[in-house]
């Protein structure tokens, strides 16, 4: 093969890879587009938003039987006691010799954080590609799907907190790290799209790695999707509170995660870009201890407030009855 041969297969390759990734986008646009044709369309007046359509019906509550795992050892990385992972479970992995917060599931948080039988996930079907053909990429995800009980790296849905009702969105770091690609910038779009429509407030936990590297340059496109979404959402005069754990980095950090009106997090979480490591390499400088922690940046103004696990039910209540528009006099 000479020269001339090689440099055509090269430039045919590049144009079949061209076209999976603009087939993976169309995909996911037609629904899009229909979507927000559809509630641009009508009268003047728009009819009131039915939340019914864009979603599931609640789950029903499954009878468990004994869990071999609950008399398992769990360390703690901290300060390395050791304790029951029945007892772990009560106090949501937090350690009680040291404080350390633990990663938590994202549906164990949200049965933790909603009133109980309130939960409704969004109906968002968004299709499973690969856009760069990566290798295995199918089979991790539907072993992921088996074993979570998740469909993606997000779990959003409308829940109530003490008899308040809000969109609330979950990232599960557990889901390929909670990395973002076509499906979960979809749905955290989505989420925000409905809140704005059914004019309730939006709460969001990050956990995340950032862009999910197996689908290339679409998952940074998802990026300027989000944080669009939070500018419509914000410009209706909606509320956004985002909760930031341990760890939220990339490009989630870069986008939707740090765009709240109110910003929470976790004690001890990792928040940022890149990683110290990388910072350090590139700016040939040591950098600040505790760098990127939760109390680093609460201390430069990034974060409002640290709150522990247990009492974020309570504060995120408190802050959802403080901006209830219905209880506000009319001046």
């Amino acid at each position: 093969m000479d020269h001339k041969e090689k440099v055509m297969n090269i430039f045919k390759k590049k144009k079949a890879r061209a076209g999976k990734q603009e087939d993976a986008v169309s995909s996911v646009k037609p629904e899009i587009s229909d979507r927000r044709a559809g509630e641009t369309a009508g009268t003047d007046e728009a009819p009131a938003y039915s939340l019914d359509s864009v979603l599931e019906a609640p789950e029903e509550s499954k009878s468990k039987g004994p869990d071999p795992k609950a008399q398992e050892i769990f360390t703690c990385t901290g300060c390395n006691s050791q304790h029951l992972i029945r007892d772990m479970r009560k106090v949501l992995f937090v350690c009680p010799e040291c404080g350390k917060h633990h990663k938590i599931s994202a549906r164990r948080r949200m049965r933790y954080l909603v009133d109980p039988g309130t939960f409704r996930k969004l109906r968002v079907p968004v299709p499973m590609v690969n856009p760069l053909d990566y290798p295995e990429y199918e089979d991790k995800i539907k072993s992921l799907q088996d074993k979570t009980g998740m469909e993606e790296g997000v779990l959003a849905g409308v829940g109530e907190l003490e008899g308040r009702k809000a969109v609330i969105v979950v990232m599960g770091s557990e889901f390929l790290m909670g990395s973002m690609g076509i499906a979960v910038g979809e749905k955290v779009t989505r989420a925000f799209e409905i809140a704005e429509k059914a004019k309730l407030p939006i709460i969001i936990f990050t956990a995340s790695g950032g862009a999910r590297m197996q689908e290339g340059i679409l998952s940074l496109m998802q990026m300027a999707k989000t944080a669009a979404a939070v500018k419509r959402f914000s410009e209706s005069g909606g509320l956004y509170i985002a909760v930031l754990t341990h760890p939220t980095t990339g490009g989630v950090s870069a986008s939707f995660a740090t765009l709240a009106d109110i910003t929470l997090a976790e004690p001890g979480a990792l928040i940022g870009f890149a990683g110290p490591r990388v910072i350090e390499q590139t700016i040939g400088q040591k950098l600040p201890e505790g760098f990127q922690t939760a109390e680093y940046l609460e201390t430069h103004g990034f974060v409002d407030e640290i709150v522990k696990r247990p009492d974020i039910r309570g504060e995120l209540a408190k802050l959802l009855l403080l901006h209830d528009k219905k209880r506000r006099p009319t001046l």
